[in-house]
């Protein structure tokens, strides 16, 4: 006489033999460089402070430091050199693998480039980078000038509290996310280092998908997807590839840091970062 099946409810009590986050080795360390901003900081240590401790759970030693929120790129960019080298040489890594949300893609692009830390790092991958720009940017530039003014002072003052070591600059953040300075200025005096990986995955919720969005986000949405199409409401899909190519993520620009995710995009957000991981330990990362 067969087994017979157990009640859905015994079912679900059943004891798995293991039941910890699978341990995911890569050969490098992470090191997260967070984006435009201080917002996620109010909820965390640091924006990206979810996503390393997630890769923690499963056996990687992962880093997400903070740098100055409103900045130049090449400000950052000096600033992400620094913690690199601290990191090195507090723990003795030879090198890290790097994941760079949003604007941290390209402080580190211009690091790679121009400030020779391409020896301590042995890979790049960009989430939701604007490595063509972002029509955001040009659409908050093409706010009057009384308001810009007036916001610019308050986003100032209020980065110039919360990470006091290094002056806020948002006007100069976002005149250089504009689409018309990457493409004619950045790009073509920051060309990539020879021979090394550059990895990125886009995002896309909202108009032209099927999966939703905070409706706080949809005007910007909207705007960006009428000039560049899919977007995760902060960076187009065109605008985040670069190097390899490896997805798009049906996460928006918030939910890609932990901030506000609901129980549908939870199970995505984990399995995100958890590929990365395994993407970087299959390319011998």
């Amino acid at each position: 006489m067969g087994k017979s099946n157990p009640p859905a409810l015994i079912k679900r009590l059943q004891l798995k033999e293991f039941t910890q986050p699978d341990i995911i080795q890569t050969k490098y360390p992470m090191f997260l460089c967070h984006g435009f901003g201080a917002l996620g900081s109010l909820m965390k240590p640091s924006p990206l402070h979810d996503p390393a401790m997630l890769m923690r759970e499963h056996g990687v030693i992962a880093f997400a430091p903070n740098v100055v929120p409103y900045a130049s790129i090449e400000t950052r960019a000096k600033n992400w050199v620094r913690l690199i080298n601290k990191v090195c040489d507090d723990h003795g890594f030879e090198k890290v693998n790097v994941l760079a949300h949003s604007m941290g893609g390209l402080d580190m692009r211009y690091a790679l480039t121009h400030l020779g830390i391409a020896d301590k790092v042995a890979s790049l991958t960009t989430l939701a980078t604007p490595h063509r720009g972002t029509f955001l940017a040009d659409l908050i530039l093409k706010t009057p000038e009384i308001i810009t003014e007036k916001l610019s002072g308050l986003v100032d003052w209020f980065g110039d509290n919360v990470y006091p070591s290094e002056k806020s600059q948002v006007l100069s953040s976002v005149e250089q996310l504009c689409r018309s300075y990457i493409q004619e200025k950045f790009n073509p005096n920051t060309p990539d280092v020879e021979g090394f990986p550059y990895f990125s995955y886009s995002a896309a919720v909202g108009k032209g998908t099927d999966f939703s969005l905070n409706p706080v986000f949809m005007f910007q949405n909207n705007q960006i997807f009428a000039k560049e199409e899919a977007n995760d409401s902060f960076v187009s899909v065109k605008s985040a590839q670069w190097g390899e190519h490896l997805g798009t993520v049906p996460l928006s620009h918030m939910h890609q840091i932990n901030v506000q995710v609901s129980k549908e995009f939870k199970p995505i957000y984990n399995d995100f970062w958890v590929e990365v991981l395994k993407m970087l330990r299959e390319k011998g990362f």
